[in-house]
């Protein structure tokens, strides 16, 4: 019996998002990013498309590395200008019955008060389908806008991003009883204060004394998402993430998995706690002639070198240095380690052949074809590399992801790797089984905990 596979549409509040260059395409409404209409257009076609979700990455600096400045990602679009995903989710929710929302929130630069306080208040809005993406943060620029002179260290934003866990994972969980809100007109009591009460933290990064602003909303700790691949990210994810983005549907993804599934269960966790997901970027046609005319179509418009100087900050390192056909060799940044071991795994590779390889403007490999041939090779990964899902990167605004529902998804229906309609609930019951995080995850100590510690 083969899995049922969840997907999320996996988007950008900006013009550009992986595949560089493709707003110039006559057809391609990305430039109307700002526009709630956009945005609610989009729900709508992918709950009738039955997707789990979308997903919306967010960066909260600029890709200032390559060639030594911002000239690139300003003129190419590299997901600058771009908004602020939070406040976009509201709109979709109030098109849509079941679709969730996982939102990428940088917690290296936030403070865990006001923080729990909005993804709380967003959870309550959708009536428990938000999720968050937690990422610690790569680039220098980021850094630079909240203060500080440099981005923090790889595992020092990891052991960062543990503490900052732990204490929302204390207001989300353990400041309120479910029973606290009353709401007795009789008595004029809204909430027993009693059953309130202040979370006190002192670590070595953040300190707080305070209660909770929002009582208790539907997951009460929002369903968390997480891509850590390197050794300290995968520990991470293990311990905190429920969703597990991996990164990219590569040969070695069936051993970063089982290394994953590994971890989960030395630190506690069920089988049944984790979902992984590929990412896929899909050129569909309703011929195998048809996708490939598109294919070549798209091409035209695509820009390798905004890939290149996306690539470049995500990594670490300024690409734009190298002899474009010397080989690379092994990168040692301190951007995102899976990112840059693509290519020193890699190490025979010349900026150019990485430049080459970016068809689309990005560092996706498009999946090409007719239906039948997406779906057959849909069903081989997952099965191969041990994926539950995907997230569908777009590439043309709005083609991609109307084709896919169009023409894809009702042969994945049929052939029952798709759901043929939703379950009521929030995202983690639609997911899981259940509303709130499960007795096996970190989170859950913290579940309504006494004051202090």
């Amino acid at each position: 019996m083969p899995r049922e596979l969840r997907l999320n549409a996996f988007e950008m509040a900006s013009v550009g998002h992986i595949a560089h260059g493709l707003w110039t395409h006559p057809r391609d409404r990305s430039t109307r990013y700002a526009d709630l209409d956009h945005w609610t257009g989009l729900a709508r076609t992918l709950e009738r498309g039955k997707f789990d979700g979308v997903f919306i990455a967010d960066v909260s600096g600029v890709y200032d590395l390559y060639k030594g400045g911002p000239e690139t990602a300003i003129r190419n679009a590299i997901q600058i200008p771009i908004l602020d995903p939070l406040l976009i989710v509201p709109a979709m929710a109030a098109v849509t019955r079941h679709l969730g929302f996982g939102v990428t929130a940088n917690l290296s630069h936030e403070a865990p008060y006001a923080f729990a306080r909005r993804f709380s208040t967003l959870d309550h809005l959708t009536k428990g389908r938000v999720a968050w993406n937690i990422v610690t943060g790569f680039l220098d620029s980021s850094a630079k806008g909240a203060g500080l002179t440099r981005q923090f260290a790889h595992d020092d934003r990891y052991d960062r991003g543990d503490e900052f866990l732990e204490v929302v994972y204390k207001l989300w969980e353990g400041s309120w009883d479910d029973d606290a809100v009353v709401a007795d007109r009789e008595r004029r009591v809204y909430a027993e204060p009693d059953r309130v009460r202040a979370i006190r933290h002192s670590g070595r990064h953040f300190s707080l004394d305070a209660i909770h602003l929002c009582a208790p909303s539907p997951q009460r700790t929002p369903l968390l998402f997480q891509a850590g691949a390197s050794k300290r990210g995968l520990d991470f994810a293990a311990k905190h993430g429920e969703c597990v983005f991996l990164p990219g549907a590569k040969s070695d993804a069936a051993g970063v998995t089982a290394d994953l599934r590994r971890r989960a269960a030395a630190a506690g966790r069920a089988p049944g706690d984790l979902l992984t997901f590929g990412s896929l970027q899909v050129v569909v046609g309703r011929t195998a002639k048809e996708a490939r005319e598109k294919f070549e179509d798209y091409r035209r418009y695509a820009e390798p070198e905004a890939g290149l100087a996306q690539f470049s900050s995500a990594i670490g390192v300024d690409l734009s240095r190298f002899d474009p056909d010397a080989p690379i060799g092994e990168i040692r940044g301190d951007g995102i380690r899976s990112l840059a071991q693509t290519i020193g795994v890699n190490g025979d590779w010349s900026v150019r052949q990485l430049k080459e390889s970016m068809t689309l403007g990005g560092r996706f490999t498009p999946l090409v074809g007719a239906p039948e041939e997406i779906a057959d090779e849909m069903a081989r990964r997952s099965e191969s590399l041990d994926l539950d899902g995907f997230n569908l990167v777009r590439t043309h605004s709005p083609e991609s992801f109307e084709d896919f529902v169009d023409l894809v998804v009702p042969l994945l229906q049929e052939r029952g790797l798709f759901k043929a309609d939703y379950s009521d609930g929030t995202l983690r019951r639609k997911l899981f089984g259940h509303d709130r995080l499960p007795q096996t995850h970190a989170g859950a100590a913290f579940r309504f905990r006494a004051a202090g510690g």
